[in-house]
C-alpha cells in the first residue's frame, strides 16, 4: 500500500488517546452536512416561491397585451386580424375594462370589470377556463368574479346584482353614473387576494354597450405565446410606433428583481454556514498534525517526500469534508421530498394560495450549492496540508 492511503485510514480511525481530534472531525463532518442540507432546501423554497407567484401573476396579467400609447390611438378589430394574420401560431384575446363600484344593498366596493370573449379567454387563461368549465356564458349581461367578492357579498349564482361605473350619462340637468344590473354565474380563485378581490369578467359585448363602446374596438389585445420574452421583440418591431407590446415579467419587474436579490443574499449567507463549518475540518487537521508531528518528522527522516505528507492531509481533509457533502446532499433530498410528501408545514391558503410549501429546487442552483461546498472543503484542507510539512525534522526527532 503506498503512504498517502495508509496515513488517511490510519487517521480517520478513533484514536482513544486523542478522543477530541475524532470529535472534531465528526463535528466537522456533521457541520457541512446540515450547512448543505439547509442551503438546499432554502434555495428550493426561494424557487418554489418565485415560481408560484410568477405562475399567478402570469396567469392573470398575461403574457404579452398590446396596448395604445395614446388616448388617440384605437384598438380595433384590424389590427387584431393584422396580427393573426402575422403571428398565426399565437393565442389571441381582445378585451375593454373599466373601473366599477359593486352595490348590494348597503354594501359597496371598488372592482375592475373585463369585457372578454369567454372562448378566447378561456385559451389563454386557466383560471377562466376553469371557472366556465360547464357554464354557458352568453352575451347578455352575465359576469364572473373573484371568490373574493363573492364571499364579500354571499352572491348566489343566478342573482343580480348592481355596476356602477364611471362613465356617465345625462340626467335632467346633471350627469350620472352609468348603472347596469349583471346576472352573477360563478366565481374564480387565482389564488391571489388582490385578483380574487377585485376583478369581474363579463361578455365584450356586455360591456360595450354599457360603456357605448363601438363594437371591434377594444382597449388591448392579450395574446399567449410559449416564448413570450423571445416572441415580444417580433412582435414590437411588427407593430407602428402607436401601439406597445408590454410583457408580464415588464409590470412586476421590481418584485422579481427583489425576490432574485432575496434569493442572492440568502445563498451568501447560507454559504458561509458552510464556511464556518469547514473551519472545523482545519482545526481537525490542525490538531491532527501536532498530535503527529514526530511520527511525520520520522516518516520524512526515514525517505517519505514532503509532497506525500501534503497530500495525505490534504486528502484526509477532502474525505472528512466530501463525506459531509455527500451526506448533506442526501438529507437536503430527503428534506425536500419529505416536505413537499407530507404536509409537515402548512401555509395559509388564502394568502399563498397554496397549503403546501412550494418547492423546486432547479439544476443551475443544485451544481452552485454544490460546486461551492467542494472549493470551500478544499480550500479548508490546503492550509492544514502545507502546514504539516513545515515540520523542522532534526529539532522534532531531537525534542520529542
Amino acid at each position: 500500500m503506498s503512504l498517502v492511503p495508509y496515513l488517511v485510514k490510519k487517521y480517520l480511525r478513533f484514536d482513544k488517546s486523542q478522543p477530541f481530534i475524532t470529535i472534531s472531525a465528526i463535528l466537522a463532518f456533521l457541520g457541512v452536512s446540515i450547512g448543505l442540507m439547509v442551503l438546499i432546501i432554502a434555495m428550493a423554497i426561494m424557487n418554489g416561491t418565485s415560481k408560484e407567484f410568477k405562475e399567478k401573476i402570469s396567469t392573470m396579467s398575461y403574457p404579452i397585451t398590446i396596448l395604445p400609447r395614446s388616448a388617440d390611438v384605437v384598438v380595433d378589430k384590424y389590427v387584431l386580424d393584422t396580427l393573426k394574420k402575422k403571428f398565426p401560431d399565437y393565442t389571441y384575446s381582445p378585451y375593454i375594462n373599466s373601473q366599477v363600484i359593486v352595490k348590494k344593498g348597503k354594501m359597496m366596493e371598488g372592482a375592475m370589470i373585463f369585457g372578454v370573449d369567454f372562448k378566447s379567454e378561456a385559451a389563454i387563461n386557466k383560471i377562466i377556463k376553469k371557472a366556465t368549465d360547464g357554464l354557458i356564458m352568453t352575451d347578455k349581461f352575465e359576469m364572473i368574479t373573484g371568490d373574493g367578492i363573492g364571499a364579500t357579498y354571499a352572491l348566489n349564482k343566478g342573482e343580480k346584482i348592481t355596476l356602477i361605473f364611471t362613465q356617465s350619462q345625462p340626467g335632467g340637468f346633471s350627469l350620472i353614473p352609468a348603472m347596469k344590473r349583471f346576472t352573477y354565474k360563478g366565481d374564480f380563485k387565482s389564488g391571489m387576494q388582490a385578483y380574487d378581490n377585485a376583478y369581474i369578467y363579463t361578455s365584450i359585448k356586455a360591456l360595450s354597450k354599457v360603456l357605448k363602446i363601438k363594437e371591434g374596438t377594444y382597449d388591448g389585445i392579450h395574446i399567449s405565446t410559449s416564448k413570450p420574452m423571445e416572441d415580444i421583440k417580433a412582435i414590437a418591431q411588427f407593430l407602428p410606433s402607436s401601439y406597445a407590446a408590454v410583457g408580464w415579467w415588464k409590470q412586476n419587474g421590481n418584485l422579481f428583481a427583489a425576490m432574485a436579490m432575496e434569493k442572492h443574499a440568502l445563498f451568501i449567507v447560507l454559504m458561509l454556514i458552510i464556511l464556518v463549518a469547514s473551519l472545523n475540518i482545519i482545526s481537525s487537521l490542525l490538531m491532527t498534525v501536532m498530535n503527529r508531528r514526530r511520527e511525520i518528522a520520522l516518516l520524512l527522516s526515514l525517505g517519505a517526500t514532503k509532497k506525500e505528507i501534503k497530500n495525505a492531509f490534504f486528502t484526509l481533509g477532502s474525505v472528512i469534508g466530501a463525506a459531509g457533502v455527500a451526506f448533506g446532499i442526501f438529507l437536503g433530498l430527503a428534506g425536500i421530498y419529505l416536505l413537499g410528501r407530507f404536509d409537515i408545514v402548512t401555509l395559509p391558503a388564502d394568502v399563498y394560495g397554496t397549503s403546501k410549501l412550494p418547492l423546486d429546487l432547479s439544476s443551475g442552483d443544485f451544481v452552485s450549492i454544490v460546486v461551492g461546498a467542494i472549493i470551500i472543503v478544499l480550500l479548508s484542507s490546503f492550509y492544514p496540508a502545507k502546514k504539516a510539512t513545515d515540520i523542522d525534522v532534526l529539532s522534532t526527532l531531537r525534542n520529542e
